[in-house]
């Protein structure tokens, strides 16, 4: 029997040994079921030739070729990463929609005598939960933006708050960006990969508690935020850090140092706001990096580009705003400053 998702937490509960994503790689990247490793049935390029012929040749030859192939690389899988799942493994076993990719699968894992279950509907079944979380439900927790100008150490002191029994959604984690020009971590998940991550986090919020996000564009680099979060936060009350513009160069320097490291990819940065800068600005800009002055080089990025832009968008808005200090933003202070934070948080809702 299937089983059927009605939401996004009811996956855990089922207490699955292994998720097994059956589709082609291509698809596993875009996204998946939390935690699902990838066992396809049909790789990328056969995916696309099975298909081809069923579209152009005939349906019953493209099921001939698909079962051979599916039979071939379910045996790679058997004798591969499930070679030692012992008699009780309880896996399940998706496709796109629930389908043959999934079906084929599991009937082979049963009559080994593995408790094997697809899931109803397919990863389109998941997605439809999602969508639903993101797109059409309103944040089911108080909302508390964390606010401050660039180097105030938010994502720092976000992450601390927990240990004062605040919820919190760190949305530059989930999509793999520090949330400016410089915060490029590495690869970012694709859209519905971010919406997925999203999703659950939204879903495990216990409504009686706040939840505190971080101050954020529309955007986080190419991740964008669903509208009904955007909307959110932006009715939001705010909590903004206080720190002095040497407090902040010094944290960016310490919190950036993969950027100053690399020459380079930091020239290349610098050179991206060319067009909302003056040349001789921006040639200011490449003389400190290229002198190793990154101090005076922070200080003046934020004099003269962040925190402008930060004063522009915050003139615009019309929400609760209480500010507390952020202190010297070392290491050994965030802690004290994280605690200041929550007794803020807490007095808001």
């Amino acid at each position: 029997m299937p089983v059927t998702l009605t939401s996004l937490t009811d996956l855990a509960a089922h207490g699955f040994d292994d998720i097994i994503d059956a589709r082609a790689p291509a698809e596993y990247a875009e996204d998946h079921l939390p935690g699902a490793i990838s066992l396809p049935v049909l790789d990328d390029e056969e995916r696309a030739r099975v298909g081809t012929i069923y579209k152009q040749v005939n349906p019953f030859v493209a099921k001939k070729l698909g079962a051979a192939l599916v039979s071939r690389n379910v045996a790679g899988h058997l004798l591969g990463p499930l070679a030692e799942k012992p008699g009780g493994w309880r896996p399940l076993v998706y496709c796109w929609r629930g389908g043959q990719r999934s079906g084929s699968f599991a009937i082979i894992l049963s009559q080994i005598g593995w408790r094997v279950e697809t899931l109803k509907g397919g990863y389109k079944a998941w997605r439809g939960l999602v969508v639903r979380e993101v797109y059409d439900t309103p944040v089911r927790a108080p909302m508390v933006v964390l606010d401050g100008n660039t180097g105030s150490a938010k994502t720092e002191i976000l992450n601390l708050l927990p240990a004062h029994g605040v919820q919190v959604i760190d949305l530059e984690g989930l999509a793999n960006h520090r949330g400016s020009l410089f915060g490029a971590m590495g690869p970012q998940p694709s859209q519905k990969a971010f919406e997925s991550r999203l999703a659950l986090a939204l879903a495990a919020l216990d409504p009686t508690r706040p939840v505190v996000v971080e101050a954020e564009s529309s955007k986080i680099g190419n991740c964008r935020l669903p509208p009904e979060i955007w909307k959110a936060m932006q009715r939001a009350p705010r909590v903004a850090l206080r720190a002095t513009v040497a407090a902040r160069a010094a944290y960016l320097t310490r919190a950036y140092a993969d950027m100053v490291a690399d020459p380079t990819r930091l020239a290349a940065v610098i050179d991206s706001l060319r067009p909302m800068h003056a040349a001789e600005v921006i040639a200011d800009w490449q003389a400190m990096a290229g002198a190793g002055a990154f101090g005076p080089l922070a200080e003046s990025l934020m004099a003269r580009h962040y925190d402008p832009r930060y004063a522009r968008h915050r003139a615009r808005m019309e929400v609760r705003l209480t500010e507390v200090e952020a202190g010297p933003l070392t290491p050994g202070t965030l802690p004290d400053a994280a605690a200041r934070v929550a007794t803020a948080v807490l007095a808001l809702v």
